[in-house]
């Protein structure tokens, strides 16, 4: 791997700082919850220090300086337009979907989901009092693709459909064509589209990432948290260009209290989207490097599991259904038997059983300790299951 300016090789003790991936559990090496274990930019270190050296910490507003920050990263990146006037600050991506289905949707409407998919979709949805309508991803070759017959009558039954792109767990970027045909689906059956873009910017070095066109029933959640690893700060932005949805989402989100902002959460998004670009950058090489390890560790070590093909995220989805083992049975022997916590692939959905998800975002140390322990807790798995 190049050398970088920043540092992504320092393993950070985490633990005693009331993080819930390292102090919820006493899991030796916790690799579930989607937060990095990286240092964050110095830019944005630089930010937060400065705020704190201010005294009083009362409450704040949302400068226009955010959403600028905003509307320039989009724009400069992907070549998406946003106006100051289409956006809404929230304080994170799930509690704005949990806002938009209680204001445009009733009581036992369905919500469509693609599975696998990231769990909380599931209960942001069943806590609301909607039902849940699985599009199932068709698994084949070692990758994933979209059932659009089935989608296509899904939708004729459905008033919302949730889209993770890049997608969660899988780590596919749709593709241009893809989104089209959805949002082409989700027009003829009148249903309201929201997008779930937060790992937008954790792409592969050199691969294209493909944000949802706008239109009038699309509304798309979007955070630079899971890029630059400021999730404590609990900052997001929908975006519509429908006027009347976006009123209905922002009265609802001050009903719930999820407008208003971390004194910090400003500073913090500004930095990065204004002066950390290159650390991401340099984060994204190390994120493939790590995915590297990981998969020439499977080849030559490990083989019996098997990495999905993917192009984003920091999660990787690993396909162990030649153990012949439910993934959660399997996950709870590595954390029993190892120390390990991978997330169990049945959380995200009934065909998400035959896998485990992981977490690289961590130091190369880190991570290789990550998968010696995963080898030997398959290993030991082998010898207990051949003893009966």
């Amino acid at each position: 791997m190049k050398n970088t300016e920043y540092d992504f090789e320092s393993v950070v003790d985490r633990k005693g700082t009331n993080s819930l991936k390292w102090d919820l559990f006493d899991d030796d090496v916790p690799m579930w919850v989607a937060d990095m274990d990286f240092k964050v930019a110095p830019a944005i270190e630089r930010a937060i220090s400065k705020r704190a050296d201010h005294p009083v910490f009362g409450y704040p507003i949302v400068p226009d300086e955010l959403f600028e920050a905003y509307i320039n990263w989009w724009d400069r990146r992907y070549g998406f337009r946003m106006s100051r006037e289409n956006m809404a600050y929230s304080i994170g991506v799930m509690p704005s979907i949990s806002s938009m289905i209680r204001c445009l949707t009733d009581a036992g409407d369905n919500i469509l989901i693609q599975t696998p998919v990231y769990h909380v979709f599931f209960y942001v949805i069943e806590d609301n009092n909607r039902n849940v309508v699985e599009n199932q991803l068709i698994y084949e070759n070692g990758g994933y693709r979209i059932d659009f017959d089935d989608l296509d009558e899904k939708l004729s039954d459905v008033k919302m459909m949730i889209l993770c792109n890049p997608h969660n767990p899988i780590g596919r970027i749709w593709s241009e064509e893809e989104l089209l045909r959805i949002g082409d689906l989700c027009r003829k059956h009148d249903v309201i589209l929201i997008s779930d873009e937060i790992h937008c910017d954790l792409t592969d070095p050199g691969v294209k990432y493909n944000p949802f066109e706008s239109s009038d029933n699309v509304i798309t959640c979007m955070s630079p948290s899971k890029s630059f690893n400021i999730a404590g700060f609990q900052s997001s932005i929908v975006h519509t260009e429908n006027p009347e949805l976006l009123d209905k989402i922002k009265n609802q989100m001050h009903i719930d209290n999820s407008d208003s902002c971390n004194v910090f959460a400003s500073s913090a998004v500004i930095a990065a989207y204004e002066r950390s670009e290159e650390w991401l950058e340099e984060l994204k090489d190390v994120l493939y490097e790590n995915k590297k390890i990981v998969s020439e560790y499977l080849a030559s070590e490990l083989p019996i599991i098997k990495l999905v093909e993917c192009d984003a995220t920091y999660l990787l989805w690993l396909d162990c259904s030649a153990l012949k083992v439910s993934s959660k049975v399997l996950s709870e022997f590595l954390r029993t038997n190892q120390g390990l916590f991978l997330s169990a692939g049945i959380d995200f959905g009934q065909n998400g059983d035959n896998f485990l998800r992981m977490n690289i975002a961590c130091p190369r140390d880190l991570l290789k300790e990550g998968l010696g322990r995963l080898k030997a807790g398959v290993t030991a798995l082998s010898i207990v299951k051949n003893q009966f």
